[in-house]
């Protein structure tokens, strides 16, 4: 009897423990590998998939994150320890032309210590538990390079600023950003343009803020890193929920839209409408929102890492407006991972000296870094309210070619984020 009670607690103890600090282990491959992913997405190394020390630099910031975030987790009931062999992190599809523009990251996590319970009594004191998980950054980019049709991508939070298939850069005459059938990158270098100081910031292309039916003059067509409004009736809801707490009140769906998140993801190879609406306040309108969405009522919004300018990997410094170090002045200036200030905006399919019309077909997504408008700036010249100051972070193309199912991935980035391993 003696020796069937002390099994049943073996099972019922001992297996519990095993199987509870497998599941904790599990959650902390996940959401390590999750973070290498984000990491490698935030870095921009899959908008340049062939800059071999771009990869090499991505893959250092990639690991150390995802050591990072799972150290913080508790298996057994403390926590893991990256030098005692208890978190690996590797890249298997890292080979000798980079990553590409899908990037994995496994992490694998485990404990050799776990300590038992009832099951001393047969000796054994210790038992070993592990668990791993893949998690790729998937940009469509890159497909045709490998004879794939690219799988269109749908983030959400995307910003009602259409922009034309034409880059800013001022290397080649209006060059595109990406092919418009395949989806390739054509411009690689736009990757941490910036317009501040010496770019074209991104500016409403309607003359003087009316978008009254005529966007630009008949004679003209799209200009690079002219944006046209989004349609709120269509394509670009206003949010209802979790509205930035915004100092001057925002008072119309588009500055909404552009503060807020709009919950309803956008797909790549879909299309969009411009608002066509007559708006003369649309420049003051995006001022008052982009300063919103990015902290910067005092010109103290996040900032993208410049030590050695704005050059991938990128990283981002939190500003002492970001409502987290309001609480806790100690984190500004301190590194993090996402920023408010990271914004996606769609790139659609347009035609050199032809006025766009609706619908528009887009083919391709840019994220962006956000800076003030530019008021609270004195290197920008005064009037300048509505022109955005951006820097490029990633390109995302999947032109009208893309095919399939879009892939939502994790969070707002045009370079998809999710878990591939375990299914």
């Amino acid at each position: 009897m003696l020796f069937v009670v002390g099994a049943m607690a073996a099972l019922s103890i001992d297996v519990v423990t095993l199987y509870t600090a497998r599941s904790e282990a599990q959650l902390a491959a996940d959401g390590a590998a999750l973070a290498g992913a984000r990491a490698l997405a935030n870095s921009g190394m899959t908008s340049r998939p062939l800059d071999m020390l771009l990869a090499s630099n991505a893959e250092i910031l990639a690991s150390a994150v995802a050591i990072q975030v799972a150290q913080g987790n508790l298996v057994g009931g403390r926590n893991l320890v990256a030098g005692n062999g208890e978190v690996n992190v590797t890249f298997p599809n890292f080979g000798s032309s980079g990553f590409g523009t899908d990037p994995h990251v496994t992490v694998r996590v485990q404990r050799t210590d776990l300590p038992t319970f009832f099951a001393r009594i047969w000796g054994r004191t210790a038992i070993a538990v592990a668990a791993s998980a893949t998690a790729e950054a998937y940009n469509p980019s890159g497909a045709s390079i490998v004879g794939q049709t690219a799988i269109p991508v749908a983030p959400m939070c995307v910003k009602p600023w259409l922009l034309p298939n034409m880059s800013p850069n001022s290397g080649p005459v209006n060059p595109q950003i990406f092919d418009p059938t395949t989806g390739a990158i054509l411009d690689t270098n736009l990757l941490g343009w910036t317009s501040n100081p010496g770019g074209v910031p991104m500016s409403l292309a309607c003359p003087g803020g009316n978008c009254s039916g005529t966007f630009i003059p008949p004679a003209s067509g799209p200009v690079a890193w002219e944006y046209y409004p989004g349609d709120p009736n269509t394509t670009f809801p206003p949010p209802t929920q979790a509205l930035p707490d915004c100092v001057p009140a925002l008072t119309t769906a588009y500055e909404e839209s552009v503060a807020g998140c709009i919950q309803t993801p956008i797909s790549c190879n879909s299309t969009a409408n411009i608002d066509i609406g007559n708006d003369l306040n649309r420049n003051r309108e995006t001022a008052r929102a982009v300063n919103c969405l990015s902290h910067s009522r005092t010109n103290m919004g996040d900032q993208v890492e410049i030590a050695a300018g704005p050059s991938p990997p990128f990283q981002f410094i939190a500003g002492a407006d970001n409502p987290i170090a309001l609480v806790n002045p100690a984190l500004a200036g301190n590194n993090e991972m996402v920023s408010d200030s990271l914004v996606t905006v769609p790139v659609f399919n347009s035609t050199p000296g032809t006025p766009p019309t609706n619908p528009v077909q887009i083919i391709g997504f840019v994220q962006l870094f956000v800076n003030p408008d530019g008021r609270a700036t004195p290197a920008w010249p005064a009037g300048s309210a509505g022109r955005v100051n951006t820097t490029v972070i990633n390109m995302a193309g999947c032109g009208t070619g893309a095919a399939g199912r879009s892939i939502l991935g994790e969070g707002t980035s045009p370079v998809a984020v999710r878990l591939i391993s375990p299914p």
